[in-house]
């Protein structure tokens, strides 16, 4: 998922001892620009993601990729939006057009290959500038379709 905003606060880094070895996780803040603002805080996990925000500054609007997680303790659900990517934003810009802050850069995955499952399909949309020609189903009984006698109806409603 993909959100833009204005960066308004980066937040305390927390490290800890797993018995996997160090951790670290960090998080931001930004509000989006649109009708009505909304403030939404991300979390990043490990060095490398923690110190892709550190170096944006402070009302840089940027655009976010990530990926939200749920989970339940006693009877309570939490949420945390997981950034994995963090880019400059300029407007008008398509989604991953920027060279990122983050993990990983832009480009860095080769293009799909032809044979790939993950290549684009032809277009098969129809022709837009074609009218549909039934765009609302008629609201009158159809006289060409005989109507099923009700004993052979089968559905339990």
């Amino acid at each position: 998922m993909e959100i833009t905003g204005k960066l308004i606060k980066i937040l305390a880094e927390i490290r800890g001892e797993s018995q996997r070895g160090p951790w670290v996780r960090g998080g931001f803040v930004i509000e989006t620009d649109s009708e009505y603002p909304r403030q939404v805080a991300f979390t990043t996990f490990g060095e490398d993601r923690v110190a892709m925000i550190q170096n944006i500054p402070i009302g840089t609007t940027i655009m976010v990729n990530f990926n939200p997680e749920s989970r339940e303790f006693n009877e309570r659900w939490y949420t945390d939006l997981r950034a994995t990517r963090v880019q400059p934003y300029t407007p008008g810009q398509m989604p991953g057009q920027a060279t990122g802050y983050g993990y990983p850069q832009p480009g860095a995955m080769p293009a799909p290959q032809a044979n790939s499952p993950f290549a684009s399909a032809p277009n098969t949309q129809p022709n837009a500038s074609m009218p549909n020609p039934a765009p609302f189903a008629s609201t009158q009984p159809d006289s060409s379709t005989p109507s099923m006698p009700a004993e052979n109806d089968d559905l339990p409603f």
